[in-house]
């Protein structure tokens, strides 16, 4: 299978492309007050009393779903493809991570640099599962290969839907210096950022109170981390590694759903379009994905979103080799997706 880079892609795609793909998709942002003021109107009836309390789990999924929606948004806000300038790009990046409590300057070092930069490198990308020797060698790895990671026909690994992007988020906070994603000042800065996001949080459990707070953001963490994990895992968890050349279609899987939920996702799933044009708005995902289909057609992979998330649970958390999964504790391998040339 022979590995191609980014640029053999972009220099064919990208003359193809409207011009406009290549501005800033503004009016994404419009997302923001919407998802805001749901969050806000729910948080109230709750926190009154003005709503039963037997629709209060209701409102807990409709609050989570606009948490992973304002997350979407923020992806795409940290990427420079809706605001430009480095402090609007944080100021309003910190906002849409604030789910999380996801500093915007460690996700930019994390995600946009390295991940981006090393996807499916042994040893660089900080989002790839564990190869044999990595869980051999290091107990973390064995851990999370063997309880968390979604997969092995495991029920406890959907824990790893349920937090998933809340653990990463603050392994990586905390481990940013070790793991060479940040240095001290842009770490003292993160800490900051994260800091703010928990000061936040506890004001908003001091207005509306104890109960009403699981309602209104505990709960509603769980669905957002189910949301965004089950795009995140699928995005990559199941393709081959590439440790020496950084292919988008060998390493990345594009995900469909019914056009309604990709709109309200932000087209979110059209990731292997995403690592070929990383600053061009996922609006444009769909005409990315058709120039891909056009010219590499042996090359892209795309499944739905239910297909891929079936597919992880039943496979190896653990890469024996760079195109096979393997689920150490009994041996049962499971081939990892690659083009077909």
């Amino acid at each position: 299978m022979e590995l191609r880079p980014i640029s053999s892609y972009t220099k064919v795609i990208r003359p193809l492309l409207p011009e406009e793909s290549f501005t800033p998709a503004r009016s994404r942002l419009l997302w923001l007050p919407i998802h805001i003021a749901v969050i806000a109107t729910l948080a109230w009836t709750m926190a009154s009393r003005e709503l039963p309390v037997a629709l209060w789990p209701v409102a807990s999924i409709v609050i989570g779903l606009s948490l992973s929606g304002i997350t979407f948004l923020g992806h795409e806000v940290l990427h420079g493809q809706i605001v430009r300038g480095k402090v609007l790009i944080r100021t309003i990046g910190w906002v849409c991570m604030l789910p999380f409590t996801l500093s915007p300057t460690l996700w930019t070092s994390w995600h946009n640099r390295v991940h981006h930069n090393h996807t499916a490198n042994v040893g660089r990308d900080p989002d790839m599962y564990p190869t044999l020797d990595e869980y051999k060698e290091q107990a973390a790895a064995r851990i999370m290969a063997d309880y968390f990671g979604l997969g092995g026909k495991r029920w406890r690994s959907v824990l790893s839907l349920m937090f998933g992007f809340t653990g990463q988020s603050q392994q990586m906070l905390w481990n940013a210096q070790s793991l060479g994603i940040m240095t001290a000042k842009p770490h003292r800065r993160a800490l900051l950022e994260f800091g703010l996001g928990v000061a936040f949080w506890v004001g908003v459990a001091l207005l509306v109170g104890g109960v009403p707070f699981i309602f209104v953001y505990a709960i509603p963490l769980v669905v957002a981390n189910i949301v965004v994990m089950s795009f995140i895992l699928t995005n990559h968890c199941l393709s081959a590694l590439t440790p020496h050349v950084n292919d988008p279609l060998v390493n990345s899987l594009s995900v469909t759903l019914p056009r309604f939920l990709e709109w309200v996702s932000l087209d979110f799933g059209y990731h292997v379009e995403h690592h070929v044009m990383p600053t061009v708005s996922n609006r444009h995902g769909r005409v990315i994905r058709a120039a891909l289909r056009e010219h590499f057609a042996d090359r892209y992979q795309s499944m739905p979103l239910t297909s891929a998330l079936r597919q992880l649970y039943i496979s190896g958390r653990v890469y024996r080799d760079d195109t096979t999964l393997i689920e150490p504790r009994d041996g049962y391998t499971h081939p990892a997706l690659r083009p077909s040339a």
